[in-house]
């Protein structure tokens, strides 16, 4: 029998994965836009998808931290095993590092963070337009961190189903055979 996620892991896995993709891309279209209601009200987007991810992803890694993940395939050696694990704890601490970067740049750039547009959640550090021009910095450098290390875990997903044949994608996968 395989090993597999369980249901929650698994959904958990693949709504973090939508909303990563869709915010990426959000941000990445928006940040050229000229000043307009409609670039303020995309930014509003931003802002409380970025914040429903950290939420969600606090989620995630608590349901990841208190159930066990299925064993890696005895085909991979100690050290395949330790930059696999290596790997997902890197995208977790991007996933985390992203947002709260994302609202350390808007508090430091004097703009509020208002989730829904309805609660206002609190400035983590006092108006710096230095700051905040350091801070939009990191944020960027850390979205294309976090792209390329989704490539890199996708592409050992894919090698692992096509090239080593065993279960490593199809045990995350919501409607695999679960035989």
């Amino acid at each position: 029998m395989k090993q597999r996620y369980n249901r929650t892991a698994i959904f958990l896995h693949w709504l973090v994965a939508l909303g990563l993709v869709g915010t990426f891309i959000l941000g990445f279209y928006m940040e050229d836009l000229p000043l307009s209601p409609n670039k303020l009200k995309l930014y509003s987007w931003h802002k409380w998808a970025g914040m429903s991810l950290l939420v969600l992803i606090l989620v995630r890694l608590t349901w990841r931290i208190t159930h066990k993940a299925p064993a890696l395939p005895n085909s991979m050696g100690p050290a395949a095993k330790l930059f696999a694990h290596a790997g997902h704890w890197v995208l977790y601490a991007l996933m985390l590092a992203i947002p709260v970067s994302g609202w350390l740049m808007s508090s430091a750039q004097g703009f509020q963070v208002v989730w829904f547009g309805v609660i206002p959640l609190p400035d983590l550090v006092p108006k710096n337009t230095d700051l905040g021009e350091l801070l939009n910095d990191i944020h960027v450098v850390l979205n294309y961190t976090l792209l390329f290390a989704v490539i890199g875990h996708v592409a050992a997903a894919l090698q692992h189903h096509f090239i080593k044949k065993d279960d490593v994608l199809t045990r995350m996968l919501p409607f695999a055979n679960k035989a």
